[in-house]
């Protein structure tokens, strides 16, 4: 098995009643990306939309090969190592790590460290993936 072609994580939260400077106060940075509900944001292709929900999003940057271990554990060093306010902050909006995963041919995968799962749960975070498949040539 081949290790994936790329991966993107990011930290993302999630909630009607999310207020962007109080999530980067308590984890101590500020977002790559965020909106209160109701606000006005634009599209990579310029058009304006209304956010239905609040949002705030710390994505790693992305890289290929694949290290995915890395990439999480670098947005938690950016980010406070509080885990109590992880847990407040968690149980107050949908948190989660949020993974796209890039093949480039059929049969990649990767592996994550039980430190880099730990920290996830620990901060009461749910892990996603989004798989984007490649041309399937090999």
């Amino acid at each position: 098995m081949a290790e994936v072609h790329e991966t993107a994580a990011s930290l993302r939260f999630h909630g009607d009643d999310l207020d962007p400077e109080e999530i980067s106060r308590v984890l101590g940075a500020q977002p790559t990306r965020c909106r209160k509900k109701g606000g006005i944001w634009i599209t990579p292709s310029g058009k304006e939309k209304i956010a239905r929900t609040g949002s705030w999003n710390f994505a790693a940057k992305k890289e290929p090969p694949c290290d995915l271990d890395k990439q999480i554990n670098r947005i938690f060093s950016d980010l406070s190592d509080d885990i109590n306010a992880w847990k407040v902050i968690a149980s107050r909006y949908r948190g989660n790590i949020f993974v796209g995963l890039f093949l480039s041919s059929l049969n990649e995968g990767l592996t994550l460290s039980p430190t880099t799962l730990s920290a996830i749960g620990s901060r009461g975070l749910v892990l996603g993936f989004d798989i984007y498949s490649g041309d399937g040539k090999e």
